[in-house]
């Protein structure tokens, strides 16, 4: 591409709408456009780098004899409602209605679709397994779109599936899925980790995630630092240590708290540590109201409390719940309260503690398990740092990142919905098998640029980049500089290597500055030595400046292409 006569500009100021780098680079680069709120043009730059991320995934799967395909966006609502999904998403699908009044909706995922599909051709056995993905538009009305491409309602999704007889044959399937996503997250050269997760709305047996780490990332992984134990938060088990406290139980006492309601302020006023504290929250769990207990220092992980209760209609109850309650919000506790309790495993292990007395101005001390009873007791809170790893015990650690892409073994749940089955052997009808498959390809790009870049712009991997050269001209006028940049951008294309030509009449400062934003890895200066047959190279993620004979340049970014391509 030259660049005089091309769509191509850079913005020079930081955006201020964009909170995230990778939304901040990409929209300076040029290379995407905010139209709304959580919606984005890809322009030629942007585009170009979209499209080497999809064929590196299509490669991938095409090795695996995965099947591509496209299926539509436009979906009849029916379609979910036949696999009970509607409720699942809520508010997060965008619905509309046709000219004949009939509901349709813009697809969040292919799940149900997928699976007809597959009705149009399983007969028996011996039609399994195979496997089939498409890489398309998906719509969800986020309620907070941020982050640039990484919360956003409109993205580009690759969603594959598997279809199997048995469960054997999925994790035959499902390895073969999981490791052609290894390979596909290294060829981007992202630096990721495979997390144990929920399987939220999707359904099934097992769900992984395949989180990029950055700073940036909405989800907190939590790692062991001694062994392979990786998990998502959200599904993370709390070890409770079996070590007796040696500490003598005492009689609980009623203390006057006056105006003292939160776990900083009870903590301060007692002289005791949030750990020696119980959080008393009542919740709403599918209109029933239940006091849950955690200690001072937790958290609640409503993905377990939902598991627990087998239910996603969870909410804080409301003043106006509270208030008949025979409490008072901010000294609620578990002594003397008209609620089913669930209390949470590390509750269970404490003496001595503090709860709200149920009485306003008004807690108790030196409480222990035997003053109340617990109807449920389980593990319903968030790790911390440094708490138990589940597998070896040592201490765990979080990082924060990215879902770009997850993995689910589905099991039968969307093909007993919609009749999807096959004649086994013995000519008795069985339900076929599922996997579910997703790599975010907008959330890849976001990923990329937020571990690859520095003060000067993006740093694009070799085979990511939109283009592998820039060559730059010093002076346009130069008749000597524009022939020879000219035969150089000519010898590249021949070698089918992506080039960029700055032919631009601006000064070179300003076109060195546009390369380092836009982040392409090897810039060629063609300047005053030009009649010595002399260029200068220089790599994007290196300061070091060297000259080259034009003659040896070609074969110089042929080696360097070849030794950076992952």
């Amino acid at each position: 591409m030259k660049l005089k006569n091309s769509f191509f500009y850079t913005i020079r100021e930081d955006i201020k709408d964009e909170e995230s780098v990778s939304g901040n680079l990409l929209a300076r680069s040029g290379m995407i456009k905010k139209t709304s709120s959580g919606v984005y043009s890809y322009m030629p730059l942007g585009y170009k780098v979209l499209k080497n991320i999809e064929n590196i995934v299509r490669e991938e799967m095409d090795e695996i004899n995965s099947q591509e395909l496209l299926m539509p966006s436009l979906i009849q609502e029916d379609i979910y409602a036949s696999a009970k999904r509607l409720d699942s998403f809520g508010s997060s699908m965008f619905k509309l209605k046709d000219r004949y009044d009939k509901s349709y909706c813009l697809g969040p995922t292919h799940e149900e679709l997928f699976t007809l599909t597959a009705k149009n051709m399983v007969r028996s056995f011996k039609d399994l397994p195979f496997s089939l993905y498409q890489i398309q538009t998906k719509f969800r009305d986020e309620a907070r779109p941020r982050y640039g491409l990484i919360r956003v309602r409109e993205f580009l999704m690759k969603d594959a599936y598997s279809f199997d007889k048995d469960l054997e044959g999925l994790e035959v399937s499902y390895n073969n899925m999981y490791n052609a996503y290894k390979k596909i997250f290294t060829r981007m050269g992202i630096d990721y980790r495979i997390v144990k997760a929920d399987t939220g709305a999707m359904g099934g047996i097992l769900s992984e995630e395949f989180q990029a780490i950055t700073d940036i990332g909405e989800d907190t992984l939590v790692f062991c630092e001694n062994c392979d134990f990786s998990s998502n938060l959200e599904v993370c088990e709390s070890i409770v240590s079996n070590i007796e406290s040696a500490e003598k139980k005492l009689d609980k006492d009623l203390i006057e708290t006056p105006n003292v309601k939160s776990i900083d302020d009870v903590s301060k006023f007692l002289n005791e540590a949030p750990s020696k504290l119980v959080k008393s929250l009542i919740y709403n769990i599918d209109g029933k109201l239940y006091l849950i207990l955690v200690k001072g220092d937790a958290e609640v992980n409503l993905t377990k409390l939902s598991k627990l209760m087998n239910t996603e209609n969870i909410s804080m109850a409301t003043d106006e719940e509270i208030y008949k309650l025979n409490t008072v919000k901010g000294f609620v506790g578990p002594i003397d309260i008209n609620l089913p309790i669930i209390m949470d495993n590390e509750v269970s292990t404490m003496v001595n503690f503090v709860v709200g007395a149920n009485k306003k101005d008004y807690h108790y001390k030196n409480v222990n398990i035997d003053d109340f009873k617990a109807d449920i007791i389980s593990d319903i809170r968030n790790v911390k740092e440094g708490d138990m790893c589940p597998k070896c015990a040592s201490k765990l650690k979080f990082k924060k990142g990215i879902e770009i892409g997850n993995t689910f073994k589905l099991g039968t749940k969307y093909s007993e919905c919609l009749d999807l089955v096959y004649a086994d052997t013995d000519n008795t009808l069985k339900p076929v098998v599922m996997g579910c498959y997703g790599i975010g390809i907008g959330r890849c790009l976001s990923a990329i640029v937020e571990q690859n870049n520095d003060e000067k712009g993006i740093i694009w991997p070799m085979n990511i980049a939109p283009y592998k050269v820039a060559i730059v001209i010093v002076d346009t006028n130069n008749e000597s500089q524009m022939e020879a940049a000219n035969h150089l951008y000519n010898e590249f294309r021949k070698e089918n290597i992506e080039v960029m030509l700055d032919d631009r009449k601006e000064r070179v400062g300003v076109k060195f500055n546009d390369m380092d934003l836009i982040g392409i890895p090897i810039r060629i200066t063609i300047g005053k030595k030009i009649d010595e047959h002399i260029c200068e190279l220089k790599l994007r993620n290196e300061e070091e400046i060297n000259e080259i004979s034009i003659f040896d340049v070609l074969y110089k970014v042929q080696d360097i292409i070849e030794e950076k391509n992952i």
